[in-house]
């Protein structure tokens, strides 16, 4: 079975090189997905030697093509491309593929594995940070590109298969992608028809060629999957086109080669056995004598490294030279790029003096920090799920980004919550942006997945999230988060901070922009919340301790009140009804678990005082993670219940969120312990 088209003989011997190494592989690990891999290799094998512009030894080289592997479990046609063309992934390592350790995990994870450009596996994901990649590039493209001097200059590829296209994310994605027109993104569909349970006719039997036109996508059709010709010749004309993106739906057969099991849907997420391996080697006319066999035409033929460093030495050369000419746009780039702070960032968050005696919305405040921080990084580029005005992630005298103006720095995500995260994840790791979105806490829910991969790779995401509380009110409980700010804590590398006032929420964008090493959540207030007076109470820029003591009415208190976000003001209050009463209490801003957790414990025990004093955990959320910090003489005003329809000041005091209720509950702790 050799009936590959429009192949040399070394075309030939490549394509099924890379199928043998990923049966291999996967036999010998006696787990992984062969079927994709067989399938796709005329593919992969066409974009990787023959049109993708990479540099196996330069692997964060800025001006790179980007691939995605959307299916993330045909990881084997990846990390075989990887190896062949030139890149730091041993044969050792192949064979080392879904081992403890090894650089080749079962799906791509990006960080592990040099050349992998994001992590992938829960479909969808991989095809939403294309699009997020291709928004990127064209951004920078507008800023920095000037006449004769394109710095910024590839084209972004997703490969992705019928399960990716089935998954809700992929279509937000697509249809915001083909609004903007993000020519330079081009999809590689494996049409095998084939998922874990049978054929795709089980299920999905929409016509998905009409289905990316609607969407405005430029679209072919290849009928053959191994017809490498046509291949290439689709790809040439997806980079021709101008003003759409790109979709190449390739009808593959998977497990192709295989006697017994093409096609079939067992061949998808299982080892084809010994046997079957032998066999399928044999109709590819493969090497039967040793497992892992390359032969060294495959490597001659194959490696991308000499032209792959003439490219980025090419590149190095325009930019010196760009460098000489633009030497204020170059200063800037190379800050963006090493993703470097302004020299004058601790100064240039407001301090909301001017706001003294007003009440203002966490939310509000945030949309004044954002503006004012806008103008010192200028690729800081963001926006909403269609709530702008209601997050105010809006950036004044700035453009949108649209079609007509990819310089523009707010983003119309619509409403797409989950193909926002994903998007903004894309841009993440593209690096050169910092990248923020904004929904109501509530639908937090809907980019979890995407919130999660930002967490699993660590990029420095930021996310705002308002309308924080059952004081959202008359919206009623499908609007008022409960369980969410929990939820957002329970996710590993994910910071949340919820700030009490406009002052810690300057300091807690101050701490997001600073965290380069994970994403940041902010959980706002829709309702105003008085400034806390720092000229009387500790400094808002102790936020970056995640805890610290606003008030303590006496060298001795009786009780301890923890409290976050808007609680933090019914606790002022609550402390100055408790004076009056002669009750000495200690009040614990706690905007964030994660930077508190990173303080030394005898800071934490110092000041949380735990099992010592009885304590009050104040927080209009599930009291669900309180107790590591409340200790075991605590009581909780939380809410672990669904909220009703009603003013939110009726339902802070139905559930008891008041200085009066905690300045009760207070009393009965220090009795209760007393």
């Amino acid at each position: 079975m050799n009936d590959v088209i429009n192949q040399t003989d070394t075309d030939r011997l490549c394509v099924n090189t890379i199928r043998s190494l990923a049966m291999d592989a996967i036999q010998k690990a006696n787990s992984g997905h062969p079927g994709a891999p067989m399938g796709l290799a005329p593919a992969g094998y066409t974009l990787w030697t023959q049109i993708l512009k990479h540099s196996p030894k330069h692997t964060t080289w800025p001006d790179r093509d980007r691939f995605v592997l959307s299916g993330g479990h045909a990881s084997m046609l990846l990390y075989s491309l990887l190896h062949l063309t030139g890149y730091d992934l041993s044969m050792d390592d192949i064979q080392s593929f879904r081992q403890l350790g090894s650089k080749t995990p079962g799906h791509p994870e990006f960080g592990v594995t040099p050349g992998v450009e994001t992590s992938t596996g829960p479909l969808g994901q991989g095809f939403a940070n294309a699009v997020g990649m291709a928004m990127a590039e064209r951004f920078l493209a507008s800023h920095f590109n000037r006449p004769n001097y394109l710095i910024v200059d590839h084209y972004t590829y997703v490969m992705c298969g019928d399960g990716d296209l089935m998954e809700g994310i992929s279509s937000e994605s697509a249809s915001l992608a083909g609004h903007l027109g993000l020519s330079r993104l081009i999809c590689l569909y494996d049409a095998n028809q084939i998922t874990i349970e049978g054929g795709t006719d089980i299920a999905f039997t929409e016509d998905v060629a009409l289905r990316f036109k609607a969407f405005n996508w430029h679209v072919q059709v290849v009928d053959d999957g191994n017809n490498i010709a046509a291949i290439r010749n689709a790809i040439s004309a997806a980079k021709e086109e101008k003003e759409k993106p790109s979709i190449i739906i390739m009808r593959t057969i998977i497990a192709y080669g295989s006697p017994n099991k093409q096609g079939c849907a067992e061949a998808h997420g299982a080892p084809l056995g010994e046997e079957e391996v032998r066999l399928t080697k044999e109709c590819l006319e493969c090497s039967l004598d040793e497992c892992f066999c390359v032969p060294e035409a495959v490597y001659a033929a194959c490696s991308c490294v000499e032209k792959g460093k003439q490219w980025v030495e090419n590149w190095q050369a325009l930019l010196d030279r760009y460098a000489q000419e633009y030497p204020s746009e170059f200063q800037e780039w190379d800050q963006v790029m090493r993703s470097r702070l302004p020299e004058d960032f601790s100064d240039i968050f407001p301090d909301f003096l001017d706001y003294e005696g007003k009440d203002i919305a966490t939310r509000a405040a945030s949309g004044i920090t954002l503006n004012e921080i806008a103008k010192y990084f200028p690729t800081l580029i963001g926006g909403s799920a269609d709530l702008a005005p209601s997050n105010k992630t809006f950036l004044n005298g700035f453009k949108e980004f649209q079609k007509d103006s990819y310089d523009g720095r707010n983003i119309r995500f619509g409403v797409r919550e989950h193909a926002m995260g994903g998007i903004l994840n894309g841009m993440a790791l593209h690096r050169g942006v910092r990248p923020y979105g904004g929904t109501f806490l509530v639908f937090s829910d809907y980019l979890r997945p995407s919130i999660r991969m930002a967490s699993l790779m660590r990029l420095p995401v930021i996310y705002v999230f308002t309308h924080d509380s059952i004081a959202v009110g008359e919206d009623g409980p499908t609007h008022q988060p409960i369980e969410h700010i929990a939820s957002l804590r329970a996710i590993p590398e994910l910071t949340v901070i919820r700030p009490a006032d406009a002052t810690e929420t300057a300091q807690a964008w101050k701490a997001a922009l600073k965290n380069q090493d994970g994403p940041t959540a902010l959980i706002l207030s829709r309702q105003k919340l008085p400034i806390i007076k720092r000229d009387v109470y500790p400094s808002a820029k102790q936020l970056t301790r995640g805890a610290y003591v606003l008030i303590e009415t006496s060298k001795d208190p009786q009780a301890v009140i923890l409290a976050s976000g808007s609680e933090v003001s019914i606790g002022i209050d609550a402390c100055k009804i408790l004076t009056e009463k002669g009750i000495d209490v200690r009040l614990i801003s706690i905007p964030s678990f994660e930077l508190l957790e990173k303080q030394a414990r005898a800071y934490i025990d110092e000041i949380l005082l735990p099992n010592i004093l009885p304590c009050v955990v104040v927080e209009a959320g599930l009291s669900m993670g309180w107790h590591q910090f409340a200790g075991s003489k605590a009581s909780f005003i939380c809410i672990n219940n669904f909220g009703k329809s009603a003013p939110g000041p009726a339902l802070q005091k139905r559930y008891g969120f008041t200085p009066e209720n905690l300045a009760e509950c207070v009393i009965d702790q220090v009795r209760k312990f007393s």
